[in-house]
């Protein structure tokens, strides 16, 4: 595993190779760091899969550098779903579409569904662009983590997670931490209105104002897997606890506004909820490298990226 902190066009260009090689290459989008592989190369994605250690019926998000390679993956597009990509595109948002032929099962998790994204960071977009100059259709890239674990949002936290999983010949790109933070916003396009599957920086009402349909969150298919969607996941090793009061010796985390209980160590302290959200999983992890046993988080309130944040902590806090 080689980490490439300099990212020149030529070294963007060899990663890009890498990618066409067949190798790994992990790359930083505005919300997490992604594990990427050329969508169309099983080998290269059963690797995906083997390093994350993840289930293989579990779908995997591709990867493309504009609107115009959705054509190339996704049939039948719903009006509302191009709006959604015009809006948020490049953005945190993923798309749920019926697949191509081009989209292989082992890439979908054996569904006739197909995840695609435009990231937003240019260091993303530029590798994106550069591997489809040289004839490839979009790369799969799930989180740089080990299933279930936390997403890594600066190149250390996917050192942590799998440097020891990773070949001599993969890449990682540092672009700095991930600005958003939280994974993107995943949206079901199969049907006649769009279904929110799991929150995030496209909100409920970003979506409801720009296709003039009203979201209901509880509306979730249970016909579809799609990722975050387990009930456990994002979880340290630390226990999560939400709303509980914060000991002596237990991590702690709220809006600056809340007071640290006393002898509780304070993790992250946002003034807001782009803060929260992008400090969150930065937070978790340190609790884990200072060998904590127990984070006591305060939910925000509230809606929008408010009930993004809650989800994933509700996930990390899920049966422990």
């Amino acid at each position: 595993m080689r980490v490439i902190s300099e990212c020149t066009e030529d070294l963007i260009k060899r990663a890009a190779q890498a990618l066409s090689d067949g190798n790994l290459v992990v790359f930083p989008t505005e919300t997490v760091y992604g594990l990427g592989a050329d969508a169309v190369n099983e080998n290269a994605v059963a690797r995906i899969y083997s390093v994350k250690g993840r289930p293989i019926d579990h779908p995997l998000i591709i990867h493309i550098s504009s609107i115009n390679g959705l054509t190339d993956w996704a049939n039948e597009i719903p009006g509302y779903a191009i709006k959604l990509a015009r809006s948020f595109w490049p953005g945190p948002m993923t798309l749920i579409l019926p697949k191509k032929s081009l989209a292989k099962s082992f890439v979908t998790g054996g569904q006739g569904t197909v995840g695609l994204r435009v990231p937003a960071h240019p260091l993303a977009l530029e590798l994106l662009k550069q591997f489809e100059r040289s004839g490839g259709k979009g790369v799969a890239a799930p989180s740089a983590n080990r299933f279930g674990a936390v997403s890594p949002t600066t190149v250390e936290a996917v050192n942590d997670e799998l440097g020891s999983y990773l070949a001599t010949e993969d890449l990682v790109l540092d672009g700095g931490q991930s600005k958003v933070g939280i994974e993107s916003t995943i949206i079901d396009c199969r049907g006649s209105n769009p279904v929110i599957l799991r929150p995030g920086a496209v909100t409920v009402q970003m979506v409801e104002e720009c296709t003039g349909t009203i979201i209901d969150l509880n509306q979730r298919s249970n016909t579809i897997r799609a990722s975050g969607l387990l009930e456990r996941h994002y979880s340290p090793r630390a226990q999560v606890l939400l709303g509980e009061k914060a000991e002596a010796g237990d991590g702690f985390i709220a809006m600056v506004s809340v007071k640290t209980p006393d002898g509780a160590i304070r993790l992250t302290s946002p003034t807001n909820m782009e803060e929260y959200a992008r400090d969150l999983y930065i937070g978790l992890r340190m609790a884990d490298q200072q060998g904590l046993s127990r984070i006591i988080v305060k939910s925000p309130e509230g809606e929008g990226l408010a009930s993004a944040i809650r989800d994933r902590l509700n996930k990390a806090a899920f049966g422990k």
